[in-house]
């Protein structure tokens, strides 16, 4: 195959990595207008995180299950090509249901809600399958060696759009006026604002989904690709997933029986919801854990579990994961929340209402953007010179462009664009001091994000605000790091370890409804130590990864 033709074929690929960013960004803004619009609390608005990200485990794992149940890799059988293309009629259908399941919904209707939250199941199936295909599509179009620069130029594309998806929604749902929180909550309570414009937003993308299944389908440029590896059996990996599974879907089936519409719950059931939820959450850094022991004492039917780099970097997965969602799934109430009727919210700022609440979920995810363009920098090969100035100006350009698509509705003041500039330049300090290693990335960027959130929890006002928006800035760059020094050194289980990865996007379902609940038991605010805890162990797993690939003596 030809450079050219690869360029091409990876031109075309991207386009997928753009969908995932659009519709899970803009999960942002729906999510504090359906907890609004439905009448529910803050955990129940988090369970558009948990069916989403939650299909991104179920159908990883579902791939697994069978393949393991015919011995055979269903993905490697059907090629990558294919494997997106039936992802994208999958995520199309369950786009265009959006209108059967919620046709002539009105204001409070707590249980149309829960249809909402099958059609986002059904195209998040479709995501994961196209996922599951797409990473390792990218890394074989070209030198291994380059292909986690490849991803970096494919999560480039994919945070653009994270960074519209929030804007383009925002004035789907609300126009471009500007209304009071008041007049807002009065319109959405008589039903002038609808989601008669979220069906046919969700119709129109499932257009789009379809035209890029055609695309890829008729493609001539587009390789098929396969893995040449053989299916690896792994049956205790299987069997500890499943019931893993199991666990999650009875606390959350548990947590699910004690709602009954938007009855207020006693302090003590909400204590004991938390507690389930928990114990949701330990039971996947416990079975991480057991599979980690267990696999060094006996690897035999542990597949790519036996590797402690795969096991380490399954939970950093599933915690970058949920640390990326949940900092942004849970600003909207951040700046929504009043506090004691002070007409502040909880940092001390004015408060917003849904329809204001986009563009600072789009500076969020646009901070993603921002670090993925500077990481996909070496893809082009620039000499040493014009990379370093490309380190601080493409940031800079990026949130040009950030900047540029929200003035489409709001305007940046000039303390907001400093306040982020000045992030921007910390996250700039970092490329530097990391030097394209990525466990040096991974320590600083995490260290970063730790030091970002507790000032976001113990200051008030734009400081807190933008140490919390800090964290999509040093986000950006951990997908890369992480995928890559997980599976060096796999060898024949390099694809297996792969879907393993992938399936710990089971994060992004676990750990927002965990913050959600925190901040109904607490204060929103300080529910943020959660994500707290998810870079310490981002900085725990950099410094334990390179201990262990630098006793396999594996070069990364």
């Amino acid at each position: 195959m030809e450079h050219k033709n690869n360029k091409s074929a990876l031109a075309t690929l991207v386009t997928v990595f753009f969908f995932w960013g659009f519709i899970a960004a803009s999960n942002g803004v729906f999510i504090p207008f359906c907890k609004t619009y439905f009448n529910i609390d803050q955990f129940q608005s988090q369970l558009v995180d948990f069916a989403f990200y939650g299909a991104y485990y179920i159908g990883a794992l579902l791939l697994f299950i069978l393949s393991s149940a015919i011995k055979r890799d269903i993905l490697n059988n059907w090629g990558y090509k294919n494997g997106i293309v039936y992802g994208l009629l999958l995520s199309a259908i369950g786009a265009f249901i959006i209108f059967p399941a919620t046709s002539g919904a009105e204001q409070g209707q707590t249980a149309v809600f829960y249809f909402v939250l099958i059609v986002l199941f059904i195209v998040g199936l479709g995501f994961s399958l196209q996922q599951t295909a797409a990473n390792p599509f990218a890394i074989a179009l070209g030198d291994p060696k380059t292909g986690s620069h490849r991803l970096n130029l494919a999560g480039g594309i994919n945070s653009f759009g994270t960074t519209i998806g929030p804007v383009v929604v925002s004035l789907v749902i609300f126009g471009s006026a500007s209304w009071s929180t008041n007049e807002l909550a009065n319109m959405i309570a008589h039903n002038e604002i609808t989601l008669i414009t979220v069906q046919w937003l969700y119709v129109g993308v499932g257009v789009l989904f379809l035209a890029a299944a055609a695309l890829f389908h008729f493609s001539k440029k587009l390789p098929a690709l396969k893995s040449e590896t053989a299916f690896e059996p792994a049956n205790k990996a299987r069997n500890l997933l499943i019931l893993l599974t199991l666990v999650i879907i009875s606390c959350f089936g548990y947590i699910f029986s004690t709602y009954s519409g938007y009855a207020t719950a006693s302090e003590d059931l909400e204590q004991t919801r938390l507690i389930i939820l928990f114990v949701a959450l330990f039971a996947v850094i416990a079975a991480v854990f057991f599979a980690y022991s267990s696999a060094s004492k006996k690897d035999e039917g542990w597949g790519a579990m036996k590797y402690p780099q795969l096991v380490l970097g399954m939970l950093a997965i599933f915690t970058y994961v949920g640390v990326e969602v949940t900092i942004g799934s849970n600003l909207g109430e951040l700046l929504k929340k009043g506090v004691a009727n002070s007409g502040l919210n909880a940092l001390g700022l004015p408060v917003l209402n849904d329809s204001e609440l986009g563009s600072y979920i789009s500076l969020y995810w646009g901070g993603l953007m921002i670090g993925r363009w500077v990481g996909s920098i070496t893809v082009f090969n620039p000499s040493k010179g014009l990379k370093k100035a490309l380190l601080i100006i493409v940031p800079y350009i990026a949130f040009g462009v950030i900047i540029l698509v929200n003035s489409i509705k709001y305007s940046f003041t000039t303390n907001e664009i400093l306040f982020f500039a000045i992030c921007i330049a910390v996250q700039i300090l970092g490329f530097f001091l990391a030097k394209d290693n990525p466990v040096a990335t991974l320590k600083i960027f995490s260290l970063l994000g730790v030091i970002g959130m507790l000032i976001g929890l113990f200051s008030s006002g734009n400081i807190a605000l933008f140490a919390f928006l800090s964290g999509g800035l040093f986000c950006s760059i951990m997908w890369p790091c992480i995928f890559t020094l997980s599976i060096a050194g796999l060898g024949k289980y390099t694809s297996q370890g792969s879907a393993f990865l992938i399936m710990m996007i089971l994060g992004g379902a676990i750990i927002p409804p965990v913050q959600g609940k925190l901040a109904d038991v607490f204060d929103i605010q300080s529910s943020y130590w959660i994500a707290v805890a998810c870079f310490v162990y981002l900085l725990f797993y950099a410094y334990r990864t390179k201990t262990v690939l630098d006793k396999q003596k594996v070069t990364y």
